[in-house]
């Protein structure tokens, strides 16, 4: 593949590299691509992530592209809080000069740029916004570009050329088999993660529990997945259910460790659910999905192929309650208080069919 942009020569005798991205799980995952093409552009280099608890949880021992991770310190604009993370002044006396490359792949700059050029680096590279302090290279930051394909652009300015567009994270055909064999499931597994971190972005759970009902009537197994704030959602798609399908439904919303999701969502047939963490995740271990997206959120974090994924969008362009304009988005764009779910016109019918055909086609 060529570079992406502008693009730029490779740094000479790169030994150590950093790339900072810290966030939630979609964050992470869009920053794989680009760690992969680091990677392969400097083969001889040991890349540490800087990011939060999630970054290992999810890669290490799934991925050949990172080889070490440190944890981002409470920072503005970086990182907003981490009960047991590292101060600010250990992170940058143990970091501080050990680096001859630092990517940031962490939003627009105005606080990671400041943060990622205290480590003193020879080279940077990364994203600014018209406000912000830029590095050695870089490339502006608009908001409308696809997460994968930004961080894609920023490894370009160092020379690193793409080398898979998706996301990979290793999963065993033993781990897969495990996770199967410990739900007793001996069909189809229909895996369904219902939240996101937005409210706006959230399917309601009574369209889910008729995408459940309708794969349990069919004989499949249904298992639900999420952290804490999911277990309300879980609770409602459960109790809307048949009570003789409770043996074929396996709820592991809050119980269920980051680091056993990977494996979870690669024992799935098809994974459905909101634009969020899982979902990418599912992306990322092979598994096809169906997902329910507002239509903005597509252009930065929507899968690229139709193959394996596909998407269903809600067109809504103004809060259903005040009206306000919701396309303008970013730092600077108008937020109203309001957090209905834009993406409820999204029919369950639509989302079965497409289930039903990944089924018959993958």
């Amino acid at each position: 593949m060529q570079l992406i942009g502008n693009g730029g020569e490779r740094f000479d005798d790169v030994r150590e590299i950093a790339v900072l991205r810290g966030g939630g799980l979609g964050d992470l995952l869009f920053a794989v691509p680009a760690l992969e093409a680091l990677a392969a552009a400097y083969p001889e280099a040991r890349i540490t992530l800087l990011g939060t608890p999630t970054a290992p949880a999810v890669l290490a021992g799934r991925s050949d592209a990172v080889h070490a991770f440190e944890e981002l310190p409470v920072a503005p604009g970086v990182r907003d809080s981490g009960p047991d993370a590292p101060s600010r002044e250990d992170f940058e006396a143990r970091l501080t000069g050990r680096f001859d490359l630092a990517v940031q792949l962490h939003g627009g700059g105005r606080n990671s740029n400041p943060f990622l050029l205290r480590l003193g680096a020879r080279h940077t590279v990364g994203t600014a916004t018209e406000d912000a302090e830029v590095l050695e290279r870089w490339v502006r930051y608009v908001y409308y570009q696809h997460e994968v394909v930004r961080a894609l652009e920023v490894v370009s300015l160092a020379g690193a050329t793409p080398v898979t567009l998706d996301p990979r994270v290793h999963v065993t055909e033993d781990e897969r088999t495990a996770v199967r064999e410990r739900l007793g499931v001996r069909g189809r597994l229909v895996v369904i993660h219902p939240g996101a971190t937005d409210p706006r972005r959230r399917w309601s759970p009574d369209r889910f529990a008729a995408v459940a009902r309708a794969r349990l009537d069919a004989g499949d197994h249904v298992v639900l997945v999420g952290d804490a704030t999911d277990v309300p959602a879980a609770s409602a798609i459960r109790g809307a259910l048949p009570a003789d399908t409770a043996d074929r439904v396996h709820d592991l919303s809050g119980s269920l460790p980051l680091a056993d999701l990977p494996a979870v969502l690669a024992a799935a047939d098809v994974m459905v659910g909101d634009d969020s963490g899982p979902r990418h995740l599912a992306v990322a271990v092979g598994t096809p999905t169906v997902g329910v997206f507002w239509f903005g959120n597509v252009v930065n974090a929507g899968p690229f192929d139709r193959g394996r994924h596909r998407v269903h969008l809600s067109f809504v362009t103004r809060c259903p309650v005040c009206g306000v304009d919701v396309t303008q988005v970013g730092w600077t764009a108008e937020r109203c208080a309001h957090d209905p779910s834009y993406v409820d016109e999204v029919r369950p019918e639509a989302v079965l069919a497409d289930v039903a055909d990944l089924f018959a086609t993958t």
